[in-house]
């Protein structure tokens, strides 16, 4: 009897078993390193939003911090920009909307009554999008929460920023 060439089912099915132990320990670690990445994001994007915001205050004086949708270009083009829309986000930062979606995370900004005092937020879209809540305030200290629930809202008040709950970065 002749020998065929080639390998045997119980051959294949060893190394398909050990195919699938090794994802079963890679997969949970890539999605720890997907989540250590967004939050790395949001910290950043914060950040970018409190020097903007500065930015902003200071090329318009009078009036005060503004809105993500006034950060963003607004309905202009962006060749120079004014105070409704300032052009110093892009579309998807400075959407036209209170809350504004980058990546894995919501942003939104709440400014005072008086216009002289703002909190920026970012909180995860979803369970596994994030593990950390952000918040600042005109201090431009980067404060996080580790994320609970994905139901967190964003912090809208100093004291709630700065409170026992946010740790600076």
């Amino acid at each position: 009897m002749r020998r065929q060439k080639g390998f045997s089912l119980i051959e294949l099915l060893i190394v398909v078993a050990i195919i699938l132990i090794i994802a079963a320990i890679a997969i949970p670690n890539l999605m720890r390193s997907r989540i250590a990445a967004n939050d790395a994001a949001a910290a950043a994007t914060v950040r970018t939003i409190n020097t903007t915001e500065i930015t902003y205050s200071t090329t318009y004086p009078t009036s005060g911090f503004a809105t993500l949708a006034s950060l963003g270009p607004g309905s202009s083009t962006c060749p120079s920009g004014t105070a409704n829309g300032a052009c110093l986000l892009d579309q998807v930062l400075g959407c036209s909307s209170a809350t504004c979606t980058k990546d894995a995370f919501n942003y939104t900004i709440t400014i005072n009554s008086s216009g002289a005092d703002y909190v920026v937020g970012g909180i995860p879209i979803g369970q596994g999008s994030g593990d950390k809540d952000y918040c600042s305030v005109p201090d431009a200290v980067v404060r996080y929460q580790a994320d609970a629930t994905a139901a967190n809202t964003a912090p809208t008040t100093d004291a709630l920023c700065t409170g026992g709950n946010y740790s600076p970065l």
